[in-house]
């Protein structure tokens, strides 16, 4: 039987999905350039070392995000997160849970 612990950020804390609030809700990587968001959280379903890493990049719940612009093939993006720019791959995105800024 294979246990997994769960995925910890640097602060100590456990990451984990957080539950969507009423509103429209989607995936950071089905944003086209140019659009903002709010993080609701991570999905379920990320591997727990994206969580950690994305947490530790700063995505999480409560922080906004743009789309800055994408690579010609669309991958990787750019998002400017906290005051800085940094890119993710469409597959890493994907696992960031937004609601639309509008």
């Amino acid at each position: 039987m294979l246990l997994r612990r769960p995925a910890v950020a640097h602060s100590g804390r456990p990451v984990r999905a957080v539950e969507a609030p009423a509103g429209p809700t989607g995936r950071l990587s089905d944003l086209p350039p140019g659009s903002r968001a709010t993080i609701v959280g991570l999905a379920d379903g990320a591997p727990p070392s994206t969580a950690h890493r994305l947490a530790d990049l700063g995505f999480t719940a409560g922080t906004p995000v743009q789309v800055v612009r994408r690579a010609p093939l669309r991958d990787p993006v750019v998002y400017r997160v906290k005051d800085y720019d940094l890119c993710l791959r469409r597959a890493q995105a994907a696992h960031v849970l937004i609601r639309d800024a509008r």
